[in-house]
């Protein structure tokens, strides 16, 4: 098992196909559960980021929206992934951790669930210590840098299965 410090990923992606990639080798090592926080400005792909990481579980992608409003989507996933679903969050308008327990949140992330966070750091210190970091920037209309990294030893092998050239 690799430490944390070590687990790390950054790469630059021109393309959905070149995202999806990462996203396939991202969903064969996570772990479950999984915490992805997700960090980028708005339009960056964060929820792109997570179509793909359904995809790769045979989801319908299109079944994956924004969760702005709803702030919390469950996407239930087929029959047969390690995964029971996927939990999709849009903190962006939440204050802070204390209006965590007014949308439900202890319900929607306990289980085997993949728990992907836009604009977790609304509620930085609720989150899990063992997560996957992924910063994604925008280089331009189709290019973005991602910056993955894991801040605990569960999700190492997920960062690191992100990495150029990983094989995965």
């Amino acid at each position: 098992m690799h430490s944390a410090a070590e687990a790390r990923a950054d790469l630059v992606v021109g393309s959905e196909a070149e995202l999806d990639a990462v996203t396939r080798r991202l969903a064969a090592a996570l772990p479950v559960p999984a915490f992805i926080a997700l960090h980028g400005d708005l339009g960056a792909g964060k929820t792109r980021f997570v179509k793909g990481l359904a995809a790769a579980t045979g989801l319908d992608p299109d079944l994956v929206v924004s969760p702005t409003y709803g702030l919390i989507h469950v996407l239930p996933l087929p029959a047969g992934c390690p995964v029971k679903q996927i939990v999709h969050a849009d903190l962006h308008r939440l204050a802070g951790p204390d209006d965590l327990a007014e949308i439900g949140w202890d319900d929607a992330t306990r289980g085997a669930a993949w728990v992907c966070v836009e604009w977790a750091d609304r509620v930085g210190p609720a989150l899990p210590a063992d997560r996957l970091e992924v910063a994604i920037e925008i280089l331009s209309e189709w290019t973005r840098k991602l910056s993955i990294h894991a801040t605990g030893p569960r999700h190492a092998a997920a960062a690191i299965a992100c990495a150029p050239g990983s094989g995965r």
